[in-house]
């Protein structure tokens, strides 16, 4: 359950990599969208209290997911239409009303019923910076910039720095290497041991680390956001505190409720409301992925590659880092940091391959034994030449099934029998198709 959470990059991919070679079955919980693309081989999605089952890798998950929901809405569109066409015949005149169906009238209470038992999929996270007025084109800038705690070596070694107006920086390395302390440095709450660091003109901090102290547990939602007032000021605006509010997610009885309550995505998203009131022209964030669900975590990408401002982000999210920064400031240990363009798989492509010491070369392994090559067998061959029949088979089945998914008439009511049998041959259809896809590999392989 989020096992990633609070783990570096590099111990993330250590654990991915264990559980690759454990070949057990693996269930998890996480909103790490890299650790999902590597791992998952099957999807489980919880929705509106239904569970539904999608036999695919993440990303071909996404786009079924997007392909159901677009169905999904035809089919409630044309539902609505249809409500609203029996709605106006029923309140026809009198005349109308002596003559009218009563089956037709049993079919309308039946209509209304099920678009009351409809649960609409929760509101998506509306966010929205509040900007200050723009910074000087010189952010910060250091010179030989060090730090060190008393008897312990240096966390930050003579760095040279200089960060421009816009920039959207990334800090990478271990846990314990030193980001946040740069982070603490760079907005004054820690002073360097040896060289100097210099603020730009205007500059406007919003740091999302600080607020996390600053969380009243025995307080509400709403009285940690604004106190007893009843609105918050965003980009020069008043906005009502429960309006405001709605677009993280809290409804008016949420916004009441005490903040140890909450779980941790909900009070990552109280943070970030916190964070976009404040107007800011230079926004640090250390962490702020934490326990946000993937949607949220979207459409904060979208709105930080959006901002104008500054960004030092903080984040162990590949995926996070790869889709927002510009640069990156990586940390190699023994206080070096090194400034790459990019993001993290930026990093493992420019990263040095390690040099083995000319003095300490290995030995030669010596060449593996020639085993003579296994050749195909007669029934092997008769397999390889069917594979290809079969496979294209499979697929053009798949394809009929995906767009009978896909047709909005699917969702209409009395056909969910049909709908599970649509989507129990799909199941069955992609798993005959992996295993022919694997059998055609495997065999391709042997010479005949």
């Amino acid at each position: 359950d989020e096992p990633t959470n609070h783990l570096d990059i590099e111990a993330i991919i250590k654990l991915e990599d264990m559980l690759l070679r454990l070949g057990k079955t693996l269930v998890f919980v996480s909103h790490d969208r890299a650790f999902a693309r590597r791992l998952a081989t099957r999807i489980l999605e919880l929705d509106r209290g239904r569970l539904h089952d999608y036999r695919c890798d993440y990303g071909t998950f996404l786009e079924r997911r997007q392909d159901v929901l677009h169905a999904e809405e035809k089919a409630w569109e044309r539902f609505d239409q249809k409500l609203a066409e029996e709605e106006i015949w029923i309140r026809k005149g009198i005349k109308a009303r002596r003559t009218r169906n009563m089956g037709r009238v049993r079919d309308l209470l039946k209509l209304r019923d099920e678009r009351r038992q409809r649960r609409d999929r929760l509101g998506k996270v509306r966010l929205n910076i509040d900007e200050a007025q723009r910074s000087g084109r010189m952010v910060v800038e250091t010179a030989g910039l060090s730090f060190a705690y008393p008897d312990n070596p240096p966390l930050i070694d003579n760095l040279d720095l200089r960060i421009m107006r816009g920039d959207r920086i990334g800090l990478l390395g271990p846990n314990g290497c030193g980001k946040t302390t740069l982070l603490k440095l760079l907005v004054g709450e820690l002073q360097p041991t040896a060289g100097s660091l210099r603020l730009g003109t205007n500059l406007e901090i919003a740091y999302f680390d600080q607020l996390r102290d600053q969380l009243d547990g025995d307080k509400s939602v709403k009285q940690n956001l604004a106190d007893d007032h009843d609105q918050v000021m965003i980009n020069g605006q008043p906005r009502h505190i429960y309006s405001y509010l709605q677009d993280f997610l809290f409804t008016p009885e949420r916004a009441r409720t005490p903040v140890r309550v909450l779980s941790g995505g909900e009070k990552n998203r109280l943070l970030l409301a916190k964070l976009f009131t404040r107007p800011a022209n230079l926004l640090i964030l250390d962490e702020p992925t934490n326990d946000l669900d993937m949607e949220t975590l979207e459409l904060l990408e979208e709105l930080l590659l959006e901002y104008q401002g500054t960004v030092l982000l903080v984040s162990h999210d590949r995926s996070f880092i790869n889709n927002l920064v510009t640069s990156s400031l990586v940390f190699s240990g023994n206080g070096k940091v090194e400034e790459i363009i990019g993001g993290y798989d930026d990093w493992l492509e420019q990263k040095p391959v390690e040099r083995v010491d000319s003095e300490k070369k290995p030995k030669p392994t010596p060449p593996p034994r020639k085993e003579r090559p296994r050749k195909l067998t007669f029934k092997e061959k008769r397999e390889l030449e069917e594979l290809p029949l079969i496979i294209e088979t499979l697929e053009t089945e798949q394809t009929e099934l995906h767009a009978t998914m896909a047709d909005p008439t699917l969702y209409q009511q009395g056909n969910s029998e049909k709908i599970t049998a649509t989507q129990q041959r799909l199941e069955v259809v992609e798993k005959e198709l992996d295993t022919a896809y694997r059998r055609w590999q495997e065999l391709e392989q042997i010479p005949e």
